[in-house]
C-alpha cells in the first residue's frame, strides 16, 4: 500500500478585520470603514514540519493591511482583487480565494454584503 499524499493544502484565515477607505457614495470618500476579510490559500504543504515549509498565517494580515494602507479604493471588488494578487504574489500558492464583507453597507437591513474572488496560476 502506498503512502497517502498531500495533493494541495489550504491556509487561511478568516474574520480578519480592516479598516479601509472604500465606498463610491460621498459619504464614504475620506471615511475609513471596517471590512470582514476571509482569505483561503491553497498551497503545497506535504511534509512541512518548520514555519519555512508552509505559509505564515501573518503575511495574509499584513498583505490586507498593506492594500488598506494604499489609499482610497472605490469597489470592495478591486480591495479582493489586489488582495488575492498580493496573496499569489508568493510562488508556492497556486489559488487565493478572498471574500471580503462590508458590514456597513446595508445596515441594518442586512448584516454585511461583499465579494469573493479566486485567483489561480
Amino acid at each position: 500500500m502506498s503512502e497517502p499524499t498531500v495533493v494541495m493544502s489550504k491556509v487561511f484565515v478568516t474574520g480578519l478585520n480592516v479598516q479601509a477607505e472604500i465606498g463610491i457614495y460621498k459619504h464614504e470618500i475620506g471615511k475609513v470603514q471596517p471590512l470582514v476579510v476571509d482569505v483561503e490559500l491553497e498551497v503545497p504543504t506535504a511534509g512541512a514540519e518548520k514555519l519555512a515549509d508552509t505559509l505564515n498565517y501573518e503575511t495574509i494580515l499584513e498583505a490586507a493591511q498593506r492594500v488598506a494602507g494604499e489609499g482610497h479604493i472605490a469597489l470592495v471588488e478591486t480591495f479582493a482583487e489586489r488582495l488575492a494578487r498580493a496573496c499569489l504574489a508568493d510562488g508556492r500558492v497556486t489559488r487565493a480565494r478572498v471574500r471580503v464583507e462590508k458590514p456597513l453597507a446595508l445596515a441594518p437591513h442586512a448584516v454585511g454584503a461583499g465579494v469573493e474572488i479566486t485567483l489561480a496560476r
